[in-house]
């Protein structure tokens, strides 16, 4: 991937000064503005190229749609759910975590809550050995509850939709569905990000299913835990005691909840130790620098298809796609828009590239056709916006790369193959007319699909030279027979293609 451009960035929240010294050192101005209300933010943010926030920052879709130049929202922290994630992707702007800044401290604050919890009844507390703890969430934070809970003996059981179980069991906890865990856990704690499948994940029906008298901790995100259903847990008893050190609101509203006499209540502490808020402010800024550098990209939430863009050769393979949809968007024109986009790599070179190679496709078919503008982060969203369905796979075997794209067009369909050769991009096919020489994808090119003939040759180059246009290349198919693509290199484009009616059946013309 082309190292990004990041030139100005604004934090606005208290980061840790590292943050700042680690972006200066690196060439990056900085601006720290605290406290802006979401008018002056907006008014604000358009003279960055990156925004640094931590979680009282509201990185709304009003505040992203207001942005010019913003390239990257980083969140010294783990949960992103102050930004919207979704508009940014829409503009192309990175979303990037710092997803193990605090991972200790937010573990650490869980066991303290546990070990709370656990004392909470008049006169008479309970040991922790033997207990069942139910982990719901098996990430980072997840993983480091179970081994410090595991080592005052309790057995830990666990559900996470993506690590899988043989991993989890290598740190000691056994995963199954939640129907099978509710019924078995004396204690319940969450360690999931806060979205829709999620939002009250504990709620009266899964309460029901639990041990009279579970008791809960939630040191992720308020409205994992539904808080009605939970204190109407709490007073009927069926919940023993809940630990919490977040809330749907904060600080929160719900002062019954608050204030019941079986609750541990914290002010969103998880990530606010020394250590959490140096290692966080340090991570952020140099994920961001090794982006810039192009060394690598960490963290990245919404686009995770640009961390193998950082190997060896992917920007030629990059600039290939997005020359490919060019020349594919320029010869169909007049019959968009596109219905299907099928991306297959070929090559061992191109193994695990296909994510990014259908990015950068995209980006080439959807320029200057979206209102948005399309890059490696958005252009997948933007063709689904588009009703466009977007295919691809992989073909091993072969030891030259190649990128193969076909497109349906009002029931028609278009195909280019296309390779880096000697760190060139060369066009090799389009619709199915091989070229007998691969055709170099740089400067003007004018494509034309004739009959093969002895006079199509003169008589172009008679009509170019009439536009005062010079022929650079001429680039004929292997095949002789039926309608074929020619390819010529231009001077400059023509300022109108209708003078080559007579001559050719098809004809587009770009620059790249």
């Amino acid at each position: 991937m082309a190292p990004v451009s990041i030139k100005r960035i604004l934090i606005s929240e208290s980061v840790d000064p590292c943050c700042k010294k680690i972006l200066q050192e690196n060439g990056i101005q900085v601006t720290e503005k605290q406290n802006m209300s979401k008018d002056d933010l907006i008014a604000e943010i358009k003279d960055y190229d990156g925004l640094v926030v931590r979680s009282a920052t509201k990185v709304t879709a009003d505040v992203i749609n207001a942005t010019g130049n913003l390239q990257i929202i980083g969140r010294a922290g783990t949960g992103v759910d102050n930004v919207d994630v979704d508009a940014a992707t829409k503009k192309g702007i990175i979303v990037m975590n710092t997803p193990s800044g605090n991972t200790i401290s937010a573990a650490e604050l869980t066991c303290t809550l546990l070990m709370i919890v656990l004392m909470i009844s008049q006169f008479m507390g309970a040991e922790m050995y033997g207990k069942i703890l139910g982990i719901v969430g098996l990430g980072r934070i997840g993983k480091e509850v179970a081994t410090r809970m595991q080592s005052f003996g309790m057995k830990t059981i666990g559900y996470d939709p993506i690590t899988p179980p043989e991993v989890t069991a290598t740190w000691g906890v056994e995963q199954m569905s939640l129907e099978q865990l509710w019924p078995q856990c004396d204690y319940i704690t969450v360690h999931t990000p806060l979205m829709p499948s999620t939002a009250g994940l504990l709620n009266d029906t899964s309460f029901a299913k639990c041990k009279k008298g579970v008791k809960v901790v939630n040191c992720a995100r308020g409205g994992i835990i539904d808080e009605d259903a939970l204190l109407r847990a709490l007073e009927s008893g069926q919940c023993g005691g809940a630990g919490l050190d977040v809330f749907v609101e904060e600080p929160p509203k719900n002062r019954a909840l608050v204030n019941h006499p079986n609750v541990i209540s914290c002010p969103h502490l998880g990530a606010s130790t020394k250590e959490a808020q140096a290692r966080c402010g340090q991570d952020i800024a140099l994920q961001i620098v090794d982006m810039v550098m192009g060394k690598g990209l960490v963290g990245a939430v919404n686009a995770q298809v640009l961390a193998s863009t950082f190997s060896p050769g992917s920007h030629q393979w990059i600039k290939l796609g997005e020359a490919i949809g060019v020349v594919l968007r320029s010869c169909t024109t007049s019959k968009q828009p596109f219905s299907q986009v099928q991306i297959t790599t070929q090559g061992d070179c191109l193994k695990g590239s296909s994510g990014y190679m259908t990015s950068a496709v995209m980006v080439g078919l959807l320029t200057d056709v979206s209102k948005s503008c399309p890059n490696l982060v958005n252009s997948l969203s933007l063709a689904k916006e588009s009703g466009i369905m977007v295919t691809r796979n992989h073909s091993e075997g072969l030891t030259q790369g190649a990128c193969e794209v076909e497109i349906s067009v009002n029931g028609s369909s278009y195909r280019a193959t296309g390779s880096v050769q000697g760190g060139a991009l060369v066009l090799l096919e389009l619709n199915r007319s091989v070229f007998r020489q691969p055709v170099s994808l740089t400067g003007n090119l004018l494509f034309l699909k004739a009959a093969a003939s002895p006079q199509l040759l003169p008589s172009v180059t008679g009509l170019l030279a009439t536009a005062g246009v010079e022929m650079e290349s001429f680039s004929a198919p292997a095949a002789r027979n039926g309608d074929q693509w020619y390819c010529v290199g231009l001077s400059s484009l023509l300022g109108d293609l209708g003078a080559l009616k007579p001559l050719v059946k098809e004809a587009a013309q770009l620059s790249v």
